[in-house]
C-alpha cells in the first residue's frame, strides 16, 4: 500500500501546534489554581496511568522521530523523562522547526522500505510506510489524546474546537 509519507510531516505539525496550545492553557488554569506547572506536568486520568509529562513528551518524541525514519533521516534524541514546562515547550518548536525544513522529495520512493524496530522484545520489519501510518501515528494521536484528556479531567475548559489549535 502506497502512501504519501510526506503529508505525515504536515499532519504532525498540527498536532504539536494543538499540544503546545492544550499545554498553554493547562498551565494558565493551573496557575489560577495555585499549581506549579510541575504538578500539573503529574497530573494523570487515573494513578496507574503515565502522567501528562509522559503524554507530552511522546508526542514531542513521535513527531520527532517517525518522519525521520521515513525520510531515512538521523533521528533527534528523544526528550528526557525529567523534562519541565519550558522544556516541552522548547522541544514542540524545536520539532515543528525540524519538520519544517523536510521536503517531499526525501520522502519519494520510501513508503516500502523496510524498517525494524524494537518494541520491547519484539524486532518486526515492516515497511515504513506502515510503520509511519499505523503505528507511529496511533500512538502520536493517543498520547495527544491522553494529554488532552488528562486536562479536561483536572478541570482544564478545552473542548474538541481545541483539537484543532494546529488547523484543518
Amino acid at each position: 500500500m502506497g502512501v504519501n509519507l510526506f503529508s505525515f510531516v504536515d499532519l504532525y505539525g498540527k498536532g504539536l501546534t494543538t499540544l503546545d496550545h492544550v499545554l498553554g492553557k493547562g498551565a494558565e488554569f493551573a496557575k489560577s489554581k495555585g499549581v506549579s506547572d510541575a504538578d500539573m506536568l503529574e497530573w494523570r486520568l487515573i494513578a496507574d496511568m503515565h502522567p501528562l509529562r509522559f503524554q507530552a513528551r511522546n508526542v514531542i518524541n513521535f513527531a520527532r522521530s517517525w518522519p525521520a525514519r521515513a525520510a531515512g533521516l538521523e533521528v533527534l534524541p528523544d526528550i528526557g523523562d525529567d523534562v519541565d514546562l519550558a522544556g516541552l515547550k522548547a522541544a514542540i518548536a524545536e520539532t515543528k522547526t525540524f519538520l519544517g525544513g523536510l521536503t517531499a522529495a526525501q520522502f519519494a520512493g520510501r513508503d516500502d522500505t523496510p524498517h525494524t524496530q524494537n518494541l520491547g522484545g519484539m524486532e518486526p520489519t515492516l515497511p515504513i510506510g506502515q510503520w509511519l501510518s499505523g503505528f507511529a501515528t496511533t500512538n502520536f494521536y493517543f498520547h495527544l489524546s491522553m494529554a488532552y484528556a488528562i486536562l479536561r479531567h483536572h478541570g482544564v475548559q478545552i473542548g474538541k474546537r481545541d483539537l484543532f489549535a494546529g488547523g484543518l
